[in-house]
């Protein structure tokens, strides 16, 4: 994807941010997730925002949703500095902002029907019930799931249909921003395909935006309009969708991208060797640092 939505205000906009965890023991110094982060994301746009496990792109997300500490810096969202927003702010940001998480059978409670889990978030905003039974029919007709969904639990689907759920519900108060935290990596690569052209086809549909947080670069690269790579708490690189994922500047997406896998025999082999040429290269560099 590459129509991005750069000439428009930002949605939503993080600018310097820190976020720092406390650690256990006398005098112990806090632990720092994220460091000068900045990203920002337009109206029905999608940042993918990509890196290994640790790297703080989980935490990125957390602070937006308000889940972790932000020490410096400063998150807006639709004009608005929620940086530091109180639990009563947060309630009404619900409408605008909400999540998709990796694991759908976690994130439904087992115990409620469908149609329950849905119109759970509609009943908080106060919405009544014939107007929920109304909404609720609709979005399962938006993830395309069968209108009798709503009276089964979430153990009676796949792990691909639980995701729709998990999807229908964010979507149930037509939010501007969904914090989509690793959706597909549970889910085989046909049900990935599903879920992710699903995605796409909401965001055609309403205009919502995604941050979209993954550690697959070939995930990101299908569904965002912009790429931004996290390695240990900061963005080393940021840019088009296209330019990051298929020319990446910066050594530690390379390292990325000829780390993911390719259907193609010919071309995994030709990744392998780019690889250690990479690591190669890196290890003379440190050996001529050392000497010099």
């Amino acid at each position: 994807m590459t129509d991005a939505t750069d000439a428009r205000s930002p949605l939503l906009n993080v600018s310097s941010l820190n976020v720092d965890y406390p650690m256990k023991g006398f005098r112990a110094k806090p632990f720092r997730a994220l460091t000068s982060v900045a990203i920002h994301i337009g109206e029905g746009e999608t940042l993918g925002l990509v890196g290994e496990s640790g790297s703080g792109k989980t935490t990125l997300g957390r602070a937006v949703l308000g889940l972790a500490p932000v020490s410096a810096g400063t998150i807006t969202f639709n004009g608005q500095d929620i940086s530091h927003a109180s639990r009563k702010q947060r309630q009404k940001l619900g409408r605008d902002l909400q999540v998709v998480f990796q694991d759908p059978y976690t994130s439904l409670n087992p115990a409620m029907e469908v149609g329950d889990i849905l119109a759970e978030p509609l009943g908080i905003q106060g919405i009544g019930p014939r107007e929920s039974r109304a909404r609720v029919a609709e979005l399962l007709d938006q993830v395309n799931l069968p209108s009798d969904a709503i009276h089964r639990q979430p153990r009676e689907f796949s792990g691909g249909q639980r995701q729709r759920v998990a999807i229908a519900r964010a979507l149930a108060l037509s939010p501007k921003l969904i914090v989509c935290d690793e959706p597909v990596s549970a889910l085989d690569l046909t049900t990935q395909a599903t879920v992710l052209d699903l995605f796409l086809q909401i965001q055609r549909d309403t205009g919502v935006s995604y941050l979209f947080v993954s550690h697959d670069l070939d995930v990101v690269r299908h569904i965002s309009h912009r790429v931004a790579v996290m390695y240990r708490g900061e963005i080393v690189e940021q840019g088009d969708a296209d330019q990051v994922t298929g020319r990446p500047r910066h050594p530690y997406t390379q390292k990325l991208l000829l780390a993911s896998p390719v259907p193609d025999p010919d071309r995994q082999q030709k990744r392998r060797e780019d690889r250690k040429r990479l690591a190669a290269q890196k290890a003379q560099d440190a050996d001529a640092t050392v000497a010099g």
